[in-house]
Protein backbone atom coordinates (compact mmCIF):
# COMPACT_ATOMS: atom_id res chain seq x y z
CA UNK A 1 0.00 0.00 0.00
CA UNK A 2 2.20 3.00 1.03
CA UNK A 3 5.31 0.71 1.03
CA UNK A 4 5.32 1.56 -2.70
CA UNK A 5 9.42 2.59 -2.95
CA UNK A 6 8.67 3.66 -6.08
CA UNK A 7 5.75 6.49 -5.17
CA UNK A 8 8.12 8.40 -2.87
CA UNK A 9 8.17 11.75 -1.98
CA UNK A 10 10.98 14.36 -0.46
CA UNK A 11 10.84 16.63 2.16
CA UNK A 12 13.78 18.66 4.31
CA UNK A 13 16.28 16.36 2.09
CA UNK A 14 15.35 13.05 3.18
CA UNK A 15 13.29 10.57 0.88
CA UNK A 16 10.24 9.29 2.48
CA UNK A 17 7.55 6.30 1.76
CA UNK A 18 4.36 7.02 4.08
CA UNK A 19 2.19 9.64 2.93
CA UNK A 20 0.54 9.80 6.28
CA UNK A 21 1.73 11.61 9.75
CA UNK A 22 -0.21 11.00 12.64
CA UNK A 23 -0.28 12.51 16.27
CA UNK A 24 0.44 10.68 19.96
CA UNK A 25 -2.52 12.37 21.27
CA UNK A 26 -5.62 11.78 22.88
CA UNK A 27 -4.76 7.74 22.82
CA UNK A 28 -6.30 6.00 25.95
CA UNK A 29 -2.62 4.95 27.25
CA UNK A 30 0.67 4.37 25.70
CA UNK A 31 0.39 0.70 24.57
CA UNK A 32 -3.03 2.10 22.30
CA UNK A 33 -0.86 5.25 21.50
CA UNK A 34 2.17 2.13 20.03
CA UNK A 35 -0.61 0.00 17.93
CA UNK A 36 -1.94 2.79 16.13
CA UNK A 37 1.23 4.32 15.36
CA UNK A 38 2.72 0.35 14.19
CA UNK A 39 -1.14 -0.05 11.97
CA UNK A 40 -0.89 3.50 10.39
CA UNK A 41 2.75 2.64 8.63
CA UNK A 42 4.15 6.41 10.05
CA UNK A 43 7.46 7.40 9.29
CA UNK A 44 6.77 10.58 10.84
CA UNK A 45 5.17 11.37 14.13
CA UNK A 46 4.25 14.81 15.56
CA UNK A 47 4.83 15.86 18.89
CA UNK A 48 2.81 18.61 21.08
CA UNK A 49 5.45 19.43 23.02
CA UNK A 50 3.43 21.89 25.14
CA UNK A 51 1.40 19.05 26.21
CA UNK A 52 4.60 16.57 26.99
CA UNK A 53 5.69 16.11 30.61
CA UNK A 54 8.96 16.72 30.53
CA UNK A 55 9.70 15.75 34.12
CA UNK A 56 8.01 12.42 33.98
CA UNK A 57 10.26 9.86 33.69
CA UNK A 58 7.72 7.54 31.43
CA UNK A 59 6.89 10.47 29.01
CA UNK A 60 5.86 10.44 25.48
CA UNK A 61 9.47 11.21 24.48
CA UNK A 62 11.43 8.42 26.08
CA UNK A 63 9.49 5.45 24.72
CA UNK A 64 8.87 6.00 21.19
CA UNK A 65 11.74 4.74 18.85
CA UNK A 66 13.80 7.93 17.23
CA UNK A 67 15.37 4.92 14.95
CA UNK A 68 11.91 4.03 13.55
CA UNK A 69 9.99 7.19 14.10
CA UNK A 70 11.16 11.22 12.53
CA UNK A 71 9.77 13.22 15.40
CA UNK A 72 7.69 16.56 14.32
CA UNK A 73 8.01 18.97 17.21
CA UNK A 74 4.98 21.32 17.27
CA UNK A 75 3.82 24.44 19.07
CA UNK A 76 0.34 22.98 19.74
CA UNK A 77 -1.46 25.82 22.73
CA UNK A 78 0.59 28.74 21.23
CA UNK A 79 -0.99 31.57 20.80
CA UNK A 80 1.66 34.28 19.64
CA UNK A 81 5.01 33.92 17.26
CA UNK A 82 7.00 34.34 20.03
CA UNK A 83 5.55 31.63 22.22
CA UNK A 84 5.78 29.41 19.02
CA UNK A 85 9.53 30.43 18.31
CA UNK A 86 10.28 29.35 22.23
CA UNK A 87 8.98 26.25 22.17
CA UNK A 88 10.36 25.15 19.17
CA UNK A 89 14.14 26.17 20.94
CA UNK A 90 13.28 24.39 23.58
CA UNK A 91 12.94 20.93 20.97
CA UNK A 92 16.07 21.90 19.72
CA UNK A 93 17.32 21.86 23.14
CA UNK A 94 15.94 18.89 23.80
CA UNK A 95 17.64 17.37 21.01
CA UNK A 96 15.30 17.04 18.52
CA UNK A 97 15.70 17.50 14.74
CA UNK A 98 15.49 20.84 13.11
CA UNK A 99 12.04 19.58 11.16
CA UNK A 100 9.46 21.42 12.85
CA UNK A 101 5.72 22.26 12.97
CA UNK A 102 4.45 25.45 13.08
CA UNK A 103 0.92 26.21 14.69
CA UNK A 104 0.06 29.26 15.87
CA UNK A 105 -3.66 29.72 17.13
CA UNK A 106 -5.68 32.66 16.52
CA UNK A 107 -8.61 31.75 18.47
CA UNK A 108 -9.32 29.18 21.46
CA UNK A 109 -13.48 28.24 20.25
CA UNK A 110 -12.44 27.36 17.02
CA UNK A 111 -8.50 27.29 16.97
CA UNK A 112 -8.26 28.24 13.71
CA UNK A 113 -4.96 29.55 12.43
CA UNK A 114 -3.51 33.18 13.05
CA UNK A 115 -2.05 33.24 9.60
CA UNK A 116 -0.38 36.87 9.90
CA UNK A 117 1.50 35.33 13.42
CA UNK A 118 2.01 32.21 11.24
CA UNK A 119 3.96 34.01 9.47
CA UNK A 120 5.94 36.11 11.26
CA UNK A 121 7.07 33.47 13.63
CA UNK A 122 8.17 31.15 10.18
CA UNK A 123 10.37 33.79 8.93
CA UNK A 124 11.77 34.07 12.41
CA UNK A 125 12.17 30.75 12.40
CA UNK A 126 13.66 29.69 8.89
CA UNK A 127 16.50 32.70 10.07
CA UNK A 128 17.31 30.52 12.79
CA UNK A 129 17.97 27.31 10.17
CA UNK A 130 14.77 25.20 11.34
CA UNK A 131 12.96 23.73 9.11
CA UNK A 132 9.23 24.93 8.99
CA UNK A 133 5.88 23.13 8.09
CA UNK A 134 3.43 25.68 8.93
CA UNK A 135 -0.25 24.78 10.18
CA UNK A 136 -2.31 27.33 7.76
CA UNK A 137 -5.83 28.09 7.06
CA UNK A 138 -6.95 26.89 3.51
CA UNK A 139 -5.61 30.37 2.19
CA UNK A 140 -3.93 30.18 -1.19
CA UNK A 141 -2.32 33.39 -1.07
CA UNK A 142 -1.19 32.80 2.71
CA UNK A 143 0.28 29.56 1.74
CA UNK A 144 2.29 31.42 -1.24
CA UNK A 145 4.05 33.85 0.64
CA UNK A 146 5.18 31.68 3.53
CA UNK A 147 6.38 28.97 0.54
CA UNK A 148 8.41 32.02 -0.84
CA UNK A 149 9.62 32.70 2.21
CA UNK A 150 11.38 29.21 2.52
CA UNK A 151 8.91 26.96 4.41
CA UNK A 152 9.45 22.98 3.56
CA UNK A 153 5.84 22.51 3.01
CA UNK A 154 2.56 24.09 3.43
CA UNK A 155 -0.22 22.58 6.03
CA UNK A 156 -3.92 23.74 4.93
CA UNK A 157 -6.77 23.03 7.15
CA UNK A 158 -9.58 20.63 5.71
CA UNK A 159 -11.65 21.77 8.83
CA UNK A 160 -11.25 22.83 12.27
CA UNK A 161 -8.80 20.71 14.46
CA UNK A 162 -10.26 17.73 16.02
CA UNK A 163 -14.29 18.33 14.10
CA UNK A 164 -13.86 14.75 11.83
CA UNK A 165 -15.82 17.34 9.02
CA UNK A 166 -12.97 16.63 6.53
CA UNK A 167 -12.11 18.79 3.32
CA UNK A 168 -14.73 21.60 3.26
CA UNK A 169 -13.04 23.12 0.71
CA UNK A 170 -11.53 21.12 -1.86
CA UNK A 171 -11.18 24.22 -4.55
CA UNK A 172 -8.82 25.40 -2.44
CA UNK A 173 -6.71 22.81 -1.57
CA UNK A 174 -6.30 22.34 -5.43
CA UNK A 175 -5.51 25.95 -5.94
CA UNK A 176 -2.93 25.57 -3.22
CA UNK A 177 -1.80 22.53 -4.92
CA UNK A 178 -1.18 24.54 -7.90
CA UNK A 179 0.39 27.56 -6.95
CA UNK A 180 3.25 26.54 -3.82
CA UNK A 181 5.31 24.82 -5.66
CA UNK A 182 6.13 22.44 -1.93
CA UNK A 183 4.40 19.53 -0.80
CA UNK A 184 0.58 20.51 0.33
CA UNK A 185 0.12 18.36 3.41
CA UNK A 186 -3.52 18.43 4.63
CA UNK A 187 -3.39 19.39 8.45
CA UNK A 188 -6.63 18.70 10.67
CA UNK A 189 -10.32 18.17 10.17
CA UNK A 190 -9.84 14.90 8.59
CA UNK A 191 -12.40 12.06 10.10
CA UNK A 192 -12.14 8.96 8.37
CA UNK A 193 -10.15 7.27 5.56
CA UNK A 194 -12.05 8.77 3.02
CA UNK A 195 -11.32 12.22 3.80
CA UNK A 196 -7.49 10.69 3.49
CA UNK A 197 -8.11 9.25 0.13
CA UNK A 198 -9.84 12.64 -1.07
CA UNK A 199 -6.75 15.01 -0.08
CA UNK A 200 -4.67 12.19 -2.00
CA UNK A 201 -6.99 12.44 -5.24
CA UNK A 202 -6.71 16.48 -5.05
CA UNK A 203 -2.75 16.58 -5.55
CA UNK A 204 -1.62 16.61 -1.66
CA UNK A 205 1.31 15.34 -1.17
CA UNK A 206 0.68 13.69 2.36
CA UNK A 207 -2.20 13.78 5.52
CA UNK A 208 -1.34 14.66 9.02
CA UNK A 209 -4.09 13.58 11.96
CA UNK A 210 -4.31 12.31 14.83
CA UNK A 211 -8.04 12.47 16.53
CA UNK A 212 -9.43 10.68 13.67
CA UNK A 213 -7.42 7.37 15.22
CA UNK A 214 -7.18 7.97 18.54
CA UNK A 215 -11.01 8.85 18.95
CA UNK A 216 -12.43 5.75 16.69
CA UNK A 217 -13.85 2.59 18.41
CA UNK A 218 -10.80 1.21 17.31
CA UNK A 219 -7.82 3.06 17.00
CA UNK A 220 -5.30 0.17 15.16
CA UNK A 221 -8.20 -0.17 12.97
CA UNK A 222 -9.04 2.89 11.91
CA UNK A 223 -5.06 3.27 11.67
CA UNK A 224 -4.75 1.05 9.24
CA UNK A 225 -8.01 2.28 7.13
CA UNK A 226 -6.32 5.68 6.82
CA UNK A 227 -3.00 3.90 5.70
CA UNK A 228 -5.01 2.18 3.15
CA UNK A 229 -7.17 5.74 2.20
CA UNK A 230 -3.89 7.47 1.66
CA UNK A 231 -2.45 4.88 -0.48
CA UNK A 232 -5.99 4.61 -2.81
CA UNK A 233 -6.30 8.59 -2.90
CA UNK A 234 -2.48 8.64 -4.15
CA UNK A 235 -3.21 5.77 -6.69
CA UNK A 236 -6.21 7.31 -7.98
CA UNK A 237 -4.52 10.74 -8.51
CA UNK A 238 -1.75 9.33 -10.55
CA UNK A 239 -4.24 7.18 -12.59
CA UNK A 240 -5.96 10.46 -13.35
CA UNK A 241 -9.90 10.41 -12.78
CA UNK A 242 -12.11 10.49 -15.27
CA UNK A 243 -13.69 13.99 -16.81
CA UNK A 244 -16.84 15.12 -14.75
CA UNK A 245 -19.76 15.32 -17.22
CA UNK A 246 -23.42 17.41 -16.52
CA UNK A 247 -25.29 14.80 -18.54
CA UNK A 248 -25.17 10.35 -18.69
CA UNK A 249 -22.72 9.15 -21.18
CA UNK A 250 -23.10 5.51 -22.28
CA UNK A 251 -20.60 3.03 -21.02
CA UNK A 252 -21.14 0.45 -24.02
CA UNK A 253 -20.79 1.25 -27.60
CA UNK A 254 -23.72 2.02 -29.53
CA UNK A 255 -22.09 0.82 -32.44
CA UNK A 256 -23.50 -2.76 -34.09
CA UNK A 257 -26.19 -2.61 -31.33
CA UNK A 258 -28.95 -5.17 -31.97
CA UNK A 259 -31.90 -3.54 -32.87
Amino acid sequence: MNDDTTDTWTLAGRTWRSRLIVGTGKYRDAAQTRAALEASGAEIVTVALRRVDLKAKDNLLSWIDRDRYTLLPNTAGCYTAQDAVRTLRLARELGMADLVKLEVIGDPRTLLPDNEQTLVAAQMLIDEGFTVLPYVSDDPIACRKLAQMGCAAVMPLAAPIGSGMGIRNPHNIRLIVETVGVPVIVDAGVGTASDAAVALELGCTAVLLNTAIAEAKQPEQMAAAMRLGVAAGRLAYLAGRMPVRGYAAASSPTTGAIE
